[in-house]
């Protein structure tokens, strides 16, 4: 209400009117005590059905519209939505400012899959530790933090070889074109002596070729990283020379697997390899781009061959 005694003009809560009236030394006081007229009391905005709230907006739902298409080329949302976040801001709401701006921004408040399965990776959180996990961030938050196990084994699936198309120019001799990979006896091969234990195995074999592919599109950031900061942006022909670490493994000695040593009943086997640098010819010197810092860490195993013995 605003005070209507001369020279105060000033504006004061309903509740608090009577209060600042008694500060004012005057006679006949209740003249000017706030007379409710009866009526419904205004109900707050949030409360109203949607067509009674734009109904009460419309005079400034109207002005915004001039603005937005005075200033922003008619976009009305992205006017709003800032006034909102201001608004937020204002009252030191910055967690709510932030997760609108995400949404708006297209990313969600949720995580991406992929960064979802290197939480669990570098956790070593199992499936079902994970989607308990996942149960119970969603139950209590009320919001998908994390993302199903169906959306990380999607994810995984970018990482595996055969997922991504290419071709070797020149070709390669004797290499079929075709990445598709497949389901074989891990054992086929491997020369058996009299001692060995008697083993099923069910594998998933990747073309070397193939793995290798993968694992260079899985580092395609740090390579190009690493030719900017050698100031060879701009130089993508090559050729690269790619320095292999074979049999890398975070299952325990690879070798006893490679047939010097008995199968081992019911045991999960990973073949693999790791790119350990990686250099370009530049002129008449050697220029390295990347170097894994952590070649034993089985985090950077590139696989080759999965198998359950």
């Amino acid at each position: 209400i605003r005070c209507p005694v001369k020279e105060c003009d000033e504006e004061i809560l309903h509740g608090k009117y009577s209060k600042h009236l008694s500060s004012h030394e005057m006679k006949d006081r209740e003249l000017y005590s706030y007379i409710n007229k009866g009526g419904r009391p205004r109900q707050h905005l949030l409360t109203l059905t949607r067509r009674a709230q734009k109904h009460r907006l419309r005079e400034l739902k109207r002005q915004v519209k001039a603005f937005a298409e005075k200033e922003e080329g008619g976009d009305i949302k992205a006017v709003c939505m800032t006034l909102f976040l201001l608004a937020l801001r204002a009252k030191n709401e910055h967690k709510q400012a932030d997760e609108l701006e995400a949404i708006m921004k297209g990313r969600g408040s949720g995580l991406h899959p992929a960064v979802c399965l290197a939480i669990r990776v570098n956790t070593f959180l199992s499936c079902s530790q994970y989607h308990k996990m996942y149960r119970t961030v969603k139950a209590v938050t009320g919001r998908q933090i994390f993302q199903p196990l169906h959306a990380l084994r999607t994810a995984e699936k970018a990482l595996l070889p055969g997922y991504h198309p290419f071709e070797w120019k020149p070709p390669l001799k004797n290499v079929s074109t075709n990445t598709e990979v497949g389901i074989i006896d891990g054992l086929s091969g491997l020369p058996l002596s009299i001692d060995d234990y008697p083993v099923d195995t069910i594998a998933k074999r990747f073309r070397y070729d193939a793995a290798l592919v993968c694992a260079l599109k899985d580092m395609e950031e740090e390579i190009l990283e690493g030719l900017k900061a050698k100031n060879l942006d701009d130089y993508l022909n090559g050729p690269f020379t790619v320095v292999v670490k074979e049999s890398c493994d975070g299952m325990g000695d690879v070798s006893e697997k490679h047939g010097s040593g008995p199968a081992v009943p019911e045991k999960a086997v990973r073949f693999s390899f790791t790119v350990m640098n990686i250099s370009i010819a530049h002129g008449n010197e050697s220029k390295r781009i990347f170097e894994e810092l952590k070649p034993n860490s089985e985090l950077c195993c590139k696989p080759l061959c999965l198998m359950l013995a």
